[in-house]
């Protein structure tokens, strides 16, 4: 990913305070990265990310984790899932995206499992998430002043709890629901490219040539606040969910992407099969993916 001074205070698109009670059981989850397709009802992941052919330092960062929640009248399956893409070389980027990944994950442990653990379950899911890319912004923005770096990072997260995934997002790393007939992106990019198609300015297909596509104006840690989109969506009838930064999504289309992971046996060679395409198309960046089988 290409370096970014911006930063935008857009409102977060909604918030909500459902707490973790509330929210339908579900069945055990189970990490599965590689061997046979998970059975229906339990989640399989896996994460990769590869250096690709231009870049000579891996700025990306990624966490994925599979867990049973205990709660009384039925435990629940959850999933937390990160992807981070830095910018501002081995000494920036690559630290930016490692301090992001581990302060929103460390947020959402403390707050969400370890509280889970002891059988309280009143946590307010989306301000939580929030606060995790928040407590992230912080710990970066205070790290690069102490240094002397501008360094900055997207992050992505996704928390799956049950049947219902909740996002955090800052940057131009995407998330994706796959089902069998279609490919549906969740997120927006915090691009130049990325408003100037919100604003009806750009067609979408012009937008892997032009020359500000890769121009961040949101990121995490190149300000002491940040704007956080919060997404709240059910899975329905989705197969997959694919957290991805821009160094897939911007060599391979979603037609491809979606072809892929609908034709791999499981998540593993899913994320294989999706750098392997990415590096073909020439590699430019960094590629990161998380692949989970969602039934």
């Amino acid at each position: 990913m290409q370096d970014s001074q911006d930063s935008s205070q857009a409102a977060p698109r909604e918030i909500g305070t459902r707490p973790l009670a509330e929210l339908p059981g579900a069945s055990a989850a189970q990490a599965a990265p590689e061997g046979p397709a998970a059975p229906r009802g339990q989640l399989a992941v896996a994460a990769l990310r590869d250096i690709g052919r231009v870049r000579e330092v891996n700025q990306d960062h990624v966490f994925a984790l599979t867990a049973t929640l205990p709660r009384e009248g039925g435990d629940i399956q959850m999933g937390l899932f990160i992807v981070a893409d830095g910018m501002g070389g081995h000494d920036g980027g690559e630290v930016a995206s490692r301090i992001a990944v581990s302060r929103a994950a460390r947020h959402v442990l403390v707050d969400l499992v370890a509280p889970a653990l002891d059988g309280d379950v009143s946590v307010a899911l989306r301000p939580m998430i929030a606060a995790a890319i928040h407590d992230a912004n912080l710990a970066v923005w205070e790290h690069a002043r102490a240094i002397g770096s501008d360094m900055g990072t997207t992050c992505t997260l996704a928390l799956l709890l049950g049947r219902t995934l909740h996002l955090g997002h800052v940057g131009d790393s995407r998330a994706y629901l796959i089902s069998p007939d279609a490919i549906r992106r969740l997120t927006d990019d915090h691009t130049a490219v990325g408003r100037l198609i919100e604003l009806g300015q750009l067609d979408p297909a012009e937008a892997r040539e032009h020359p500000l596509r890769s121009h961040l104006y949101r990121t995490v840690g190149q300000m002491p606040e940040v704007a956080v989109d919060i997404i709240t969506e059910p899975v329905g009838d989705a197969t997959h969910l694919l957290l991805a930064s821009d160094g897939l999504w911007s060599m391979v289309d979603d037609a491809e992407i979606h072809a892929t992971v609908l034709a791999a046996p499981t998540p593993q060679s899913a994320c294989e099969a999706l750098v392997v395409r990415a590096n073909e198309a020439g590699g430019d960046d960094n590629i990161s993916a998380i692949v989970v089988q969602l039934q």
